[in-house]
């Protein structure tokens, strides 16, 4: 398998150079296009889904960005078994927790603030817990104790998130929008999925996902295309039409690519951020962890999506975080938090039972 891979990955290399397309253009494609000329980000890529639902929300609060740096840099250090290193950032974590709680909880709007302390306190028993496994070098009691303290600086982390508004751009009123996030449960012919979808950075993508789950659209489809260790795709419905028609005026909704890219206050719509001239910038959701959820279009059209949405099979040696084929130019909007070894095993012909919205409904607006 490992061969297989190592081939496959100097046949992509080789097609880049050719500049050819690895992937014939289907109704609703994923082309695969010239590569993009840029460096290797600097450092390790973030490839864990929750940590990049974690970076994408938005705050500004150095201190927490700080804690969460400290637990979540724990993960290189298991790999080369570096103790002491796993030892001096838990150290800074607990420090952080403790002396600097008011740093952290300034960004909490004053009725979240006894919830927030709360979470403190639990905080603190998870670094204990995690310390201990450090002292104990056991990597099977650190991995899930990391895990189990990062899911609470996330909440913490969403609680600090104040003020989301959005108004659409012009011409795109009339598109359901989601502001926040939510999280989809999807029941599959090989097991569950959870997937998170983050209107903080595509409200637009977001909203009208949820809005189709909520519609019960997605219920009953099949897996209409699979590709091994790169894309799985859903979303088309029986019948002649690629996407969804809306029964209250039978037209087809098409959703324009919206990316959001680091540093930028709002997304920018219907242009790829190759043809904008920055392909050199970062998309805050970017390709980079398996199982990351985006909106398929045809090849042609940039504002063609409406309802077939793809998840990735990340393979480093193929689609390399930071440096692949499709950031900036599908649009992003969650990923996979649960159910990984479920997106294995599915393959084309395998049905989504059924979807359906588990948390944050309340963040989907419909347009008057």
């Amino acid at each position: 398998m490992k061969r297989r891979k190592r081939w496959l990955a100097l046949v992509v290399i080789l097609l880049l150079w050719l500049g050819t397309f690895l992937l014939p253009p289907l109704a609703i494609a994923l082309p695969v296009e010239q590569p993009l000329i840029a460096a290797l980000p600097q450092g390790n890529a973030i490839t864990d889904p929750k940590a990049l639902l974690r970076w994408a929300l938005p705050i500004d609060n150095p201190t927490v960005r700080e804690l969460q740096k400290d637990l979540e840099q724990i993960s290189f250090w298991v790999r080369g078994k570096q103790w002491s290193k796993i030892a001096s950032n838990v150290s800074k974590a607990k420090a952080i927790v403790r002396d600097r709680a008011d740093e952290l909880l300034k960004s909490i709007p004053a009725e979240k603030q006894a919830a927030a302390k709360t979470l403190l306190a639990e905080l603190e028993t998870s670094l204990d817990t995690l310390q201990e496994a450090a002292k104990a070098k056991d990597r099977n009691q650190l991995l899930p104790a990391k895990a189990a303290a990062l899911d609470k600086v996330g909440d913490l982390e969403a609680m600090m998130v104040q003020n989301v508004s959005y108004t659409p751009p012009k011409g795109y009123e009339n598109l359901p929008r989601l502001l926040g996030r939510a999280t989809v449960e999807m029941e599959t012919t090989k097991g569950n999925l959870t997937i998170v979808v983050d209107g903080y950075s595509a409200p637009l993508t977001a909203g009208n996902f949820v809005d189709l789950v909520q519609r019960h659209f997605y219920d009953g489809l099949p897996f209409t295309r699979a590709e091994e260790s790169y894309v799985l795709q859903a979303g088309d419905p029986p019948g002649p039409e690629v996407g969804f028609v809306d029964p209250k005026t039978n037209q087809y909704r098409a959703i324009p690519l919206e990316i959001l890219v680091e540093g930028d206050k709002y997304p920018l719509y219907g242009i790829t951020l190759e043809d904008a001239g920055r392909y050199l910038e970062h998309p805050v959701l970017p390709f980079s962890a398996y199982g990351t959820v985006a909106l398929a279009r045809p090849n042609d059209d940039p504002n063609g999506g409406s309802s077939q949405f793809f998840f990735l099979l990340f393979e480093p040696e193929l689609t390399p975080a930071g440096l692949n084929l499709l950031d900036g130019r599908y649009a992003v909007f969650g990923y996979v938090v649960e159910g990984e070894e479920t997106l294995r095993q599915l393959r084309q012909g395998d049905k989504i039972l059924s979807a359906k919205v588990v948390n944050g409904l309340e963040n989907l607006v419909q347009p008057a």
